[in-house]
Protein backbone atom coordinates (compact mmCIF):
# COMPACT_ATOMS: atom_id res chain seq x y z
CA UNK A 1 0.00 0.00 0.00
CA UNK A 2 2.97 2.33 -0.53
CA UNK A 3 1.22 4.32 -3.26
CA UNK A 4 -1.81 4.88 -1.08
CA UNK A 5 0.29 5.93 1.92
CA UNK A 6 2.31 8.31 -0.25
CA UNK A 7 -0.89 9.87 -1.60
CA UNK A 8 -2.46 10.21 1.85
CA UNK A 9 0.69 11.96 3.00
CA UNK A 10 0.62 14.38 0.07
CA UNK A 11 -3.07 15.05 0.63
CA UNK A 12 -2.45 15.49 4.39
CA UNK A 13 -5.10 12.91 5.24
CA UNK A 14 -4.46 11.17 8.58
CA UNK A 15 -4.55 7.37 8.71
CA UNK A 16 -3.63 4.44 10.94
CA UNK A 17 -1.96 1.10 10.26
CA UNK A 18 -5.32 -0.58 10.84
CA UNK A 19 -6.89 1.54 8.10
CA UNK A 20 -4.12 0.59 5.66
CA UNK A 21 -4.72 -3.08 6.52
CA UNK A 22 -8.44 -2.61 5.78
CA UNK A 23 -7.62 -1.06 2.41
CA UNK A 24 -5.30 -3.96 1.60
CA UNK A 25 -7.86 -6.61 2.54
CA UNK A 26 -10.64 -4.82 0.67
CA UNK A 27 -8.55 -4.79 -2.53
CA UNK A 28 -7.60 -8.45 -2.11
CA UNK A 29 -11.21 -9.53 -1.60
CA UNK A 30 -12.56 -7.46 -4.50
CA UNK A 31 -9.98 -8.97 -6.83
CA UNK A 32 -10.81 -12.50 -5.66
CA UNK A 33 -14.52 -11.90 -6.25
CA UNK A 34 -13.78 -10.24 -9.57
CA UNK A 35 -12.99 -13.65 -11.06
CA UNK A 36 -16.64 -14.61 -10.52
CA UNK A 37 -18.49 -11.29 -10.78
CA UNK A 38 -17.49 -8.31 -12.89
CA UNK A 39 -16.71 -5.70 -10.23
CA UNK A 40 -13.81 -3.80 -11.80
CA UNK A 41 -11.78 -3.72 -15.00
CA UNK A 42 -8.75 -2.56 -12.97
CA UNK A 43 -6.96 -5.65 -11.74
CA UNK A 44 -3.29 -4.58 -11.51
CA UNK A 45 -2.67 -3.70 -7.87
CA UNK A 46 -0.79 -0.42 -8.37
CA UNK A 47 -3.51 0.80 -10.72
CA UNK A 48 -6.15 -0.34 -8.24
CA UNK A 49 -4.53 1.74 -5.49
CA UNK A 50 -4.33 4.82 -7.71
CA UNK A 51 -7.60 4.64 -9.61
CA UNK A 52 -9.88 3.29 -6.89
CA UNK A 53 -8.34 4.23 -3.54
CA UNK A 54 -6.43 7.47 -4.19
CA UNK A 55 -9.05 8.72 -6.62
CA UNK A 56 -11.81 8.08 -4.07
CA UNK A 57 -10.25 9.83 -1.07
CA UNK A 58 -9.25 13.15 -2.66
CA UNK A 59 -12.42 14.81 -1.35
CA UNK A 60 -11.45 14.16 2.30
CA UNK A 61 -9.75 17.54 2.52
CA UNK A 62 -12.77 19.51 1.33
CA UNK A 63 -14.60 21.53 3.98
CA UNK A 64 -17.92 20.27 2.62
CA UNK A 65 -16.80 16.72 3.35
CA UNK A 66 -15.27 17.50 6.74
CA UNK A 67 -18.53 19.08 7.95
CA UNK A 68 -20.79 16.27 6.71
CA UNK A 69 -21.99 13.57 9.08
CA UNK A 70 -24.43 11.62 6.91
CA UNK A 71 -23.15 10.79 3.42
CA UNK A 72 -24.68 8.83 0.55
CA UNK A 73 -22.75 7.28 -2.35
CA UNK A 74 -25.08 6.87 -5.33
CA UNK A 75 -24.15 4.20 -7.86
CA UNK A 76 -21.34 2.90 -5.68
CA UNK A 77 -20.48 -0.09 -7.92
CA UNK A 78 -17.66 -1.98 -6.21
CA UNK A 79 -17.77 0.46 -3.27
CA UNK A 80 -16.10 3.56 -4.65
CA UNK A 81 -15.73 6.20 -3.36
CA UNK A 82 -17.83 5.13 -0.35
CA UNK A 83 -15.72 2.38 1.21
CA UNK A 84 -12.37 4.23 1.10
CA UNK A 85 -14.04 7.31 2.57
CA UNK A 86 -15.70 5.23 5.29
CA UNK A 87 -12.43 3.53 6.25
CA UNK A 88 -10.70 6.89 6.73
CA UNK A 89 -13.66 8.51 8.51
CA UNK A 90 -15.14 6.12 11.09
CA UNK A 91 -16.92 9.06 12.76
CA UNK A 92 -19.17 9.59 9.71
CA UNK A 93 -22.16 7.53 8.57
CA UNK A 94 -22.35 6.29 4.99
CA UNK A 95 -25.10 4.79 2.88
CA UNK A 96 -24.01 3.01 -0.31
CA UNK A 97 -26.65 2.57 -3.00
CA UNK A 98 -26.40 0.45 -6.13
CA UNK A 99 -28.90 -1.04 -8.54
CA UNK A 100 -27.17 -4.45 -8.75
CA UNK A 101 -27.97 -6.60 -5.74
CA UNK A 102 -25.09 -9.02 -6.31
CA UNK A 103 -22.56 -6.17 -6.04
CA UNK A 104 -24.19 -4.82 -2.88
CA UNK A 105 -24.13 -8.25 -1.22
CA UNK A 106 -20.45 -8.74 -2.04
CA UNK A 107 -19.22 -5.35 -0.85
CA UNK A 108 -21.39 -5.59 2.26
CA UNK A 109 -19.89 -8.97 3.17
CA UNK A 110 -16.33 -7.78 2.50
CA UNK A 111 -16.83 -4.61 4.56
CA UNK A 112 -18.18 -6.60 7.50
CA UNK A 113 -15.24 -9.00 7.29
CA UNK A 114 -12.66 -6.18 7.51
CA UNK A 115 -14.44 -4.32 10.32
CA UNK A 116 -16.00 -1.37 8.49
CA UNK A 117 -19.05 -0.71 10.67
CA UNK A 118 -20.15 2.82 9.69
CA UNK A 119 -21.76 1.85 6.37
CA UNK A 120 -25.30 0.82 5.42
CA UNK A 121 -25.83 -0.91 2.08
CA UNK A 122 -28.95 -0.58 -0.07
CA UNK A 123 -29.93 -2.32 -3.27
CA UNK A 124 -32.16 -0.25 -5.51
CA UNK A 125 -32.48 2.49 -8.09
CA UNK A 126 -31.83 6.09 -7.14
CA UNK A 127 -35.08 7.16 -8.85
CA UNK A 128 -37.07 5.00 -6.43
CA UNK A 129 -35.07 5.46 -3.21
CA UNK A 130 -35.04 9.25 -3.55
CA UNK A 131 -38.84 9.21 -3.36
CA UNK A 132 -38.82 7.39 -0.02
CA UNK A 133 -39.40 9.62 2.98
CA UNK A 134 -36.58 8.04 5.03
CA UNK A 135 -34.00 8.95 2.35
CA UNK A 136 -35.32 12.06 0.64
CA UNK A 137 -33.36 15.21 1.57
CA UNK A 138 -31.80 13.44 4.56
CA UNK A 139 -28.09 13.66 3.70
CA UNK A 140 -25.46 16.33 4.31
CA UNK A 141 -23.44 15.20 1.31
CA UNK A 142 -23.82 12.99 -1.73
CA UNK A 143 -20.76 11.64 -3.52
CA UNK A 144 -20.76 9.78 -6.82
CA UNK A 145 -18.23 8.44 -9.28
CA UNK A 146 -21.02 6.95 -11.39
CA UNK A 147 -20.57 7.24 -15.14
CA UNK A 148 -23.43 9.49 -16.22
CA UNK A 149 -23.94 12.92 -17.68
CA UNK A 150 -23.95 15.58 -14.94
CA UNK A 151 -27.58 16.57 -15.62
CA UNK A 152 -28.65 12.92 -15.24
CA UNK A 153 -26.45 12.38 -12.20
CA UNK A 154 -27.87 15.50 -10.56
CA UNK A 155 -31.42 14.19 -10.94
CA UNK A 156 -30.32 10.96 -9.24
CA UNK A 157 -28.42 12.69 -6.45
CA UNK A 158 -29.80 16.11 -5.52
CA UNK A 159 -33.13 14.77 -4.17
CA UNK A 160 -31.21 12.92 -1.44
CA UNK A 161 -29.51 16.07 -0.13
CA UNK A 162 -30.92 18.38 2.54
CA UNK A 163 -31.13 22.10 1.82
CA UNK A 164 -27.72 23.51 2.72
CA UNK A 165 -26.00 20.22 1.91
CA UNK A 166 -23.71 19.37 -0.99
CA UNK A 167 -23.29 17.13 -4.00
CA UNK A 168 -19.67 16.24 -4.87
CA UNK A 169 -19.58 14.84 -8.40
CA UNK A 170 -16.34 13.16 -9.48
CA UNK A 171 -15.72 14.12 -13.09
CA UNK A 172 -12.92 14.06 -15.64
CA UNK A 173 -10.77 17.12 -16.19
CA UNK A 174 -12.61 17.64 -19.50
CA UNK A 175 -16.01 18.37 -17.95
CA UNK A 176 -16.53 22.00 -18.98
CA UNK A 177 -19.14 21.20 -21.65
CA UNK A 178 -21.09 19.04 -19.20
CA UNK A 179 -21.14 21.94 -16.76
CA UNK A 180 -22.48 24.33 -19.35
CA UNK A 181 -25.14 21.89 -20.52
CA UNK A 182 -26.30 20.86 -17.04
CA UNK A 183 -26.61 24.27 -15.40
CA UNK A 184 -30.35 24.67 -15.94
CA UNK A 185 -31.12 21.08 -14.89
CA UNK A 186 -29.22 21.63 -11.64
CA UNK A 187 -31.22 24.83 -10.97
CA UNK A 188 -34.51 23.00 -11.64
CA UNK A 189 -33.49 20.34 -9.09
CA UNK A 190 -32.68 22.90 -6.38
CA UNK A 191 -28.92 23.04 -6.77
CA UNK A 192 -26.33 25.65 -7.58
CA UNK A 193 -22.82 25.01 -8.91
CA UNK A 194 -20.51 26.63 -6.38
CA UNK A 195 -17.01 25.48 -7.13
CA UNK A 196 -14.85 23.16 -9.24
CA UNK A 197 -11.93 21.58 -7.43
CA UNK A 198 -9.19 20.28 -9.70
CA UNK A 199 -6.94 17.51 -8.42
CA UNK A 200 -3.66 16.85 -10.17
CA UNK A 201 -1.14 14.56 -8.52
CA UNK A 202 2.05 13.84 -10.40
CA UNK A 203 2.90 10.17 -10.45
CA UNK A 204 -0.66 9.05 -9.65
CA UNK A 205 -2.37 9.51 -13.04
CA UNK A 206 -4.79 11.74 -11.20
CA UNK A 207 -6.19 14.64 -13.18
CA UNK A 208 -9.84 15.33 -12.60
CA UNK A 209 -12.44 17.65 -11.13
CA UNK A 210 -14.79 17.40 -8.22
CA UNK A 211 -17.78 19.58 -9.00
CA UNK A 212 -19.33 20.99 -5.84
CA UNK A 213 -23.04 21.70 -6.07
CA UNK A 214 -24.87 23.27 -3.14
CA UNK A 215 -28.49 22.36 -2.41
CA UNK A 216 -30.17 25.76 -2.12
CA UNK A 217 -33.86 24.81 -2.21
CA UNK A 218 -36.05 21.73 -1.90
CA UNK A 219 -36.30 19.50 -4.96
CA UNK A 220 -39.78 19.47 -6.47
CA UNK A 221 -41.69 16.29 -5.59
CA UNK A 222 -41.87 15.16 -9.22
CA UNK A 223 -38.09 14.65 -9.30
CA UNK A 224 -36.47 12.27 -9.77
CA UNK A 225 -38.78 11.01 -12.48
CA UNK A 226 -39.67 7.34 -12.78
CA UNK A 227 -36.93 4.77 -13.33
CA UNK A 228 -35.14 5.16 -16.64
CA UNK A 229 -36.50 8.60 -17.50
CA UNK A 230 -33.58 10.76 -16.26
CA UNK A 231 -31.15 8.92 -18.55
CA UNK A 232 -33.58 8.62 -21.46
CA UNK A 233 -34.66 12.26 -21.42
CA UNK A 234 -32.15 14.36 -19.45
CA UNK A 235 -33.40 17.64 -18.05
CA UNK A 236 -32.31 20.69 -20.03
Amino acid sequence: MKLLKDALGKLQIPYSDEMIFQFHKYMEEILIWNDKVNLTSITEKNDFEKKHFVDSVVCCGLEQFKEAKNIIDVGTGAGFPGIPLAILNPDKNFLLLDSLNKRIRIISDISASIGVTNVTFCHGRAEEFAQKKEYREQFDLCVSRAVANLAVLSEYCLPFIRVGGWFAAYKSAESENELLESGNAIRILGGRIEEIKTFRMEGFDLDHNIILIKKVKNTLAKYPRKAGMPAKEPLK
